[in-house]
């Protein structure tokens, strides 16, 4: 699929949608996924600032789609558990860097090679427009090669 019809179809599932959590910018190789949260009334909380689900919402599911999509057909990838870490009160627009890279490919190869499973953690910066830090959110995932097919005996 095209990534600017995946940026279109996330943007649009009503999870990120309803929370007003948007998609800016989705590279051809999957690798970096930039995520933007703008203050709206629907999304504030009591004192006017940055709903908390709404930051770790805006974390949730871009490296389990990021690893899928560059791992491929042969891994099971899930996430397992996040943590959120609120530093400041978020105001107008935050936002979220993903970012994969081929040493962070190479090592989940090598670590499920065998069979066994492998729980990367990313920690993901939550900033505001003057780059300050708003949250801080880390995710640990699950990752295991699946079993390869043996021939049927008959």
């Amino acid at each position: 699929m095209r990534k600017n019809m995946v940026r279109r179809l996330v943007n649009f599932w009503p999870p990120l949608f309803f929370a007003g959590i948007k998609a800016t910018r989705i590279s051809k190789d999957f690798r970096e996924i930039d995520i933007a949260l703008k203050l709206r009334w629907y999304n504030r909380n009591y004192v006017g600032t940055q709903f908390g689900g709404s930051l770790f919402s805006m974390t949730d599911p871009w490296y389990m789609l990021m690893l899928m999509y560059n791992l491929g057909r042969e891994y099971y990838v899930w996430d397992r558990s996040a943590h959120i870490d609120f530093k400041a009160p978020g105001r107008g627009v935050v936002r979220a860097e993903f970012r994969l890279n081929e040493e962070i490919l190479e090592r989940i190869r090598r670590h499920t090679d065998n069979g066994e499973k492998y729980l990367p953690e990313f920690t993901i910066d939550i900033l505001d427009e003057d780059d300050q830090l708003v949250a801080q959110v880390v995710r640990t995932l699950y990752v295991r090669h699946k079993p390869r097919r043996r021939p049927q005996s008959n």
